[in-house]
């Protein structure tokens, strides 16, 4: 039996003086509300109520329980009122994992317009370029980038998509010459991201459809700031979303390899623990990442803007 429900039975008992009012106000049996009391009484292992056919008084031990009942209830109120407030007021703090590239350069731009409406909000970026773990690592949600996420206990949202581009400097490609098909790539070496590409394909859409070949090289790394940088190095080709790269082609530090195949888009998926009692702040986080995808973002559409390489012709 419910014992919240039994002691705040036998608080309006106490409080009337009669079962049969108790039961009135609180929408039960009288025989029901007998049962309670008599539960709390034997739980307790003490008579609470003297009884007698006209009334109802306490025991010593009865107006003990009262007091101490009426504080319990009140603070259980509190409790509510306050899960309530958690729930129904956007404020606190909202930890959100993100990868590193993405979550400096675009998702932090966010962060701060979206903190300078919700000022009573304050946003903690983790930033962790594997899949991070919602419940071990606290995040009220993260940014997945790639395959979507398998976990059953959390729900997963495609927001956006992120373009690739294949790139490498131009002195790698003076060095080793220019790939002119997928094919070729087996004769370079080739900076492989473990956590988007595990099997060590790469996919691409070409004039005849999509094209898969198995690259390999010196590097793996589940960084991608790390195998870009290798590439700036000059070290091999790595395939990268076009936002973490625009920059790099822009200035002509790296250039855009394969141009007549482009690699498969990156889903990007939003990845939260529930549905169901959403605080108020992460509701609007999530509200506000939702709006701001509805408008694709410059990267969105990069073919025509990656500088490509057009050594040797």
């Amino acid at each position: 039996m419910d014992r919240l429900r039994c002691i705040e039975v036998f608080v309006e008992v106490a409080r009337d003086g009669s079962f049969t009012s108790a039961a009135r106000r609180l929408g039960i049996s009288k025989a029901t509300t007998t049962k309670h009391v008599a539960w709390l009484e034997r739980s307790l292992g003490v008579k609470l109520l003297n009884r007698t056919t006209k009334d109802v008084g306490l025991t010593e031990a009865g107006a003990h329980a009262l007091s101490q009942g009426k504080l319990l209830l009140d603070r259980y109120e509190e409790i509510g009122a306050g899960v309530r407030e958690l729930i129904e007021k956007p404020r606190g703090i909202v930890r959100v994992g993100t990868p590193p590239s993405f979550g400096t350069h675009h998702l932090l731009p966010l962060v701060v317009g979206f903190t300078e409406r919700y000022r009573e909000i304050r946003i903690m970026l983790l930033l962790d370029d594997g899949s991070a773990n919602l419940i071990a690592q606290g995040l009220d949600l993260s940014l997945s980038i790639g395959p979507a996420p398998e976990d059953a206990g959390h729900i997963a949202v495609p927001l956006t998509k992120a373009p690739q581009v294949l790139v490498a400097s131009e002195a790698y490609l003076r060095t080793h010459g220019v790939p002119k098909t997928p094919a070729d790539l087996a004769r370079h070496n080739c900076l492989v991201h473990a956590l988007k590409s595990p099997t060590n394909i790469w996919r691409f859409s070409g004039a005849a459809g999509e094209v898969s070949t198995r690259v390999n090289g010196t590097v793996c790394s589940n960084f991608g700031e790390a195998l870009k940088h290798a590439a700036l190095l000059g070290h091999g080709i790595s395939m990268h979303p076009y936002y973490m790269v625009s920059d790099d082609l822009k200035a002509k530090r790296l250039v855009g390899v394969l141009p007549d195949y482009e690699p498969l888009e990156l889903e990007i998926y939003v990845v939260y623990p529930t549905r169901e009692h959403l605080p108020a702040r992460t509701r609007r986080f999530l509200d506000y990442l939702k709006r701001w995808a509805k408008t694709p973002p410059d990267w969105a559409n990069p073919s025509s803007k990656k500088p490509l390489a057009r050594l040797g012709r």
